[in-house]
């Protein structure tokens, strides 16, 4: 009976090796789908978009901790001399506030410097008024106004002035300088469709509103912007023309700021 007993064993012991094989492989694979789909999540989490916050007025360590925490990098780009602003804070940012990002993408601040430093003037004529408009803020000069006059090219740059008079390629300036670019319009191409700027702070406002091909015009600032760093936090509630209308290339945009978020159309219904 017991030699018949140990025959029975060795019958049982390759089934039993091979079920803790199927076992094991059926554990393996519950622990590989497991494991893709944790990684799937984290991959899908970290290609979601989220917007930008507003490092505006922020020093740059106080940034860089507030990009932290909302999952995007804050880098310095540049540095200029705003007169008003509080010195070593943000002064613009790339992207902007409000726009939607990738995480762990870099957003480049400009800082504002005690003092000014002295930038070079590059040569803008024959540029486009974007390109144009690139060269300036690399250079760490600010676009004013945007002056048409009748031309084969539209938005081709014929001259760059300060003041209303011509200013030489090479000529020393302080960072933070106006330009204004005289830029040539066709007959033919000489309309342009208004932006949307409810919403937008009075920087990007501004600088979309150029990049539309308009100027701004006057600015009207509420009881709730007391400082220059008020401006610019603040937010465009009233705009005219409207967002989307055809206007002349060169017109003017007339805005209305606050701080205050009750004052925008969507928190009035």
């Amino acid at each position: 009976m017991a030699q018949k007993k140990k025959i029975a064993e060795k019958k049982v012991l390759p089934g039993n090796w091979i079920v803790r094989n199927v076992l094991l492989a059926a554990v393996l694979v519950a622990a590989f789908v497991l494991l893709a789909n944790v990684m799937l999540a984290l991959i899908t989490q970290h290609n979601r978009e989220i917007p930008v916050p507003d490092f505006t007025n922020m020093t740059l360590q106080e940034a860089r901790k507030a990009g932290s925490q909302a999952g995007v990098k804050v880098v310095m780009a540049d540095s200029i001399y705003v007169k008003r602003l509080k010195p070593g804070v943000v002064y613009l940012q790339t992207p902007n506030p409000g726009d939607h990002v990738k995480r762990g993408r870099r957003i480049r601040v400009t800082i504002n410097t005690t003092v000014p430093k002295e930038v070079v003037m590059p040569s803008l004529v024959g540029y486009s008024m974007r390109q144009a408009k690139a060269e300036l803020i690399r250079s760490g000069l600010v676009l004013g106004r945007l002056i048409y006059v009748r031309d084969i090219a539209t938005n081709n740059v014929l001259r760059q002035q300060r003041g209303g008079v011509d200013i030489k390629a090479g000529t020393r300036l302080a960072s933070g300088t106006t330009i204004n670019l005289v830029v040539g319009l066709s007959p033919r191409d000489n309309m342009t469709y208004v932006p949307k700027l409810i919403g937008r702070q009075y920087l990007p406002a501004t600088d979309l509103t150029l990049e539309s091909s308009l100027n701004v015009g006057k600015l009207h600032f509420d009881e709730t912007v007391k400082t220059y760093a008020d401006s610019v936090s603040a937010f465009v509630y009233q705009q005219r023309p409207s967002g989307s209308e055809k206007v002349r290339m060169g017109s003017e945009i007339t805005m209305s700021l606050t701080t205050d978020p009750s004052k925008l159309p969507a928190a009035r219904k």
